[in-house]
């Protein structure tokens, strides 16, 4: 049930009142850990049809989209910026459901390819229509905000080392 007031308005009005500094920034963060939230559960009901979560679809689409359709379990990990553990139990996943199967590198023995398969390009290309359908849990939003939310974070990211 909705709150009748904005409490991150409220927190940072407190915030001020304490004096505790920093009072935009608190409120800023606060923003982005709340969107996070409500944009997870939004992805996550839209590919729920499809047994995917988020990070299931985006090991699939970042399969799909290379070249070969498979890539190293740690370049996954690389491109996806997760754990090599979080790669590992999504691929095992995946796998267990025949949307992903690991092969030997052939060139590389202390490598495994992770490699989409047929089932897996389908289901990730109708998931993918799912999430457009939702725009990824931000309909509602112009597009002038989105290019400006996206700026915005860029140097959050970069400062990160995201990139």
């Amino acid at each position: 049930m909705p709150l009748p007031f904005d409490p991150i308005v409220e927190a940072r009005r407190n915030w001020r009142s304490n004096r505790w500094g920093a009072a935009d920034p608190m409120a800023a963060a606060t923003s982005i850990t709340r969107a996070h939230q409500v944009l997870l559960r939004r992805i996550d009901a839209a590919l729920a049809p499809f047994d995917l979560n988020f990070s299931r679809f985006e090991a699939l689409a970042l399969l799909h989209f290379s070249r070969s359709g498979s890539l190293p379990l740690g370049k996954i990990g690389d491109r996806l910026q997760v754990h090599p553990t979080s790669v590992t139990n999504t691929i095992d996943r995946l796998e267990a459901d025949g949307l992903v199967r690991r092969t030997p590198h052939p060139t590389d023995r202390r490598a495994t390819l992770a490699g989409i398969t047929s089932r897996g390009r389908a289901l990730v290309e109708r998931s993918a229509i799912a999430l457009a359908d939702i725009k990824f849990g931000l309909d509602g939003m112009r597009r002038d905000d989105l290019t400006a939310v996206t700026a915005a974070l860029t140097g959050l990211r970069r400062d990160a080392g995201d990139f």
